[in-house]
């Protein structure tokens, strides 16, 4: 059933169309809506392709309500109402040489059809017309769809030269509609895979994001091994004998029993068994990713069996993990990975549910109070706040002079 904000950009999405074709323009729905419509698919938002020049359609749905940022390849953005969004209206066009691999160097303005022949694959590549309820495919894409498969169109090697991120977005969309890859597309993907170095870090990045969070993340990291792909953008799991293929095979297991993970718990529960937190590190800085989800990921790889056990840890080892930031991806990941995970991760929960001065209650010693008593500081100080806070945890010691005598003795 559509909820209520689709059905404001669907309704959007037909008034562009009607209003372009109104005033005397050719106009369809373009892109990925079609896939989904053909598919059955509620769309997740909607484009236009049209007749109509960039200054035609500003003129048409007015300055206010239109952004001209990608006027130069031929995309006015225009404005909605609040709950329906904002639609890209593209006017039909063939690209020049893509020198950047990743923009035409200019575009020319053309018809529906040539448009739909500079497209990448052919389940993109299809139009809509909303107001008759037709198809419009030039391309095969509606036997695509049927046959199950993801083609490149006209010449897959020319589409990969064109946007050499192509080639993860095949993967992406064949692993998260569970299609197969042509043969000939998965062939050119095999022989470019080098050239994907040639695509920014935060492009690939994005890519592998959507890959890791989408149910098919498993088939996905399947089909970047069998293409190629793998080796180029994350080498880590790339199989080097049977111990590590056997690894890989178990964090495959446990990323498919995740239930709808984050990016970084993804990409941790992937690399936990081949890779340990220095590792993920570099792949937060060869990806750009941020700060954020490069630490999440590597504190979740660096943790990754520490809640084994955890009816029978000593509450100074649980507790620091309870109140970290992370604890729900690690709760979840233990679910997913160990036969004792669910009923650990169920004691856990049954922990975080009591008041915050009992889960955290504020530490008995501070530095201040270190600096307060005489010592001077350095080093020292964390392997003594550490053990005291471990100390007042356990109750070993429960008033801040007898953590302080206690820090004393630590410094003996």
């Amino acid at each position: 059933m559509a909820d209520s904000t689709h059905v404001d950009q669907r309704r959007f999405a037909l008034d562009v169309v009607r209003r372009l074709r109104s005033a005397g323009f050719e106009a369809y729905w373009a892109g990925g809506c079609v896939r989904d419509e053909v598919m059955g698919r509620q769309p997740k938002d909607y484009d236009v392709a049209t007749s109509a020049l960039p200054q035609q359609v500003r003129d048409l749905f007015g300055r206010k309500r239109t952004l001209a940022i990608g006027a130069a390849f031929g995309v006015i953005t225009v404005k909605g109402p609040r709950p329906a969004g904002m639609i890209e209206v593209a006017t039909f066009r063939q690209d020049a040489a893509y020198s950047d691999g990743r923009h035409p160097d200019h575009v020319t303005f053309s018809s529906a059809r040539e448009d739909a022949l500079r497209r990448d694959f052919t389940i993109n590549g299809m139009f809509f017309d909303p107001i008759a309820e037709q198809v419009i495919d030039y391309v095969g894409g509606q036997e695509d769809i049927r046959r199950r498969r993801i083609r490149a169109i006209g010449e897959p090697r020319e589409r990969i030269a064109e946007d050499k991120l192509r080639m993860l977005r095949a993967v992406r969309f064949a692993a998260a509609l569970g299609f197969d890859l042509d043969a000939d597309t998965a062939a050119a993907i095999r022989e470019m895979a080098g050239q994907i170095r040639a695509v920014s870090a935060e492009r690939i990045a994005a890519e592998m994001r959507r890959m890791l969070v989408d149910s098919g993340r498993v088939r996905a990291v399947g089909r970047l091994l069998d293409v190629d792909l793998a080796r180029m953008v994350l080498p880590e799991i790339v199989r080097a004998d049977a111990t590590a293929s056997q690894r890989l095979e178990e964090a495959l297991a446990v990323l498919e029993r995740l239930r709808q993970p984050d990016f970084p718990l993804a990409l941790a529960a992937l690399l936990g068994g081949t890779a340990d937190a220095e590792a993920v590190r570099q792949i937060g800085l060869r990806w750009r990713l941020a700060n954020h989800e490069t630490d999440r990921a590597a504190w979740l790889v660096e943790h990754r069996v520490a809640l084994a056990g955890a009816k029978s840890l000593p509450w100074s080892r649980l507790q620091p993990l309870l109140v970290a930031d992370g604890i729900e991806d690690l709760l979840a990941w233990h679910e997913a990975a160990s036969p004792s995970g669910p009923e650990e991760a169920a004691h856990c929960r049954g922990l975080l549910r009591q008041p915050r001065e009992v889960l955290n209650p504020p530490p008995l010693v501070t530095g201040d109070d270190l600096v307060a008593h005489g010592m001077i500081p350095g080093p020292i100080f964390k392997t003594i706040l550490e053990e005291v806070r471990a100390a007042q945890l356990d109750g070993r010691v429960e008033s801040k002079a007898e953590g302080l005598e206690l820090a004393d003795r630590i410094r003996s």
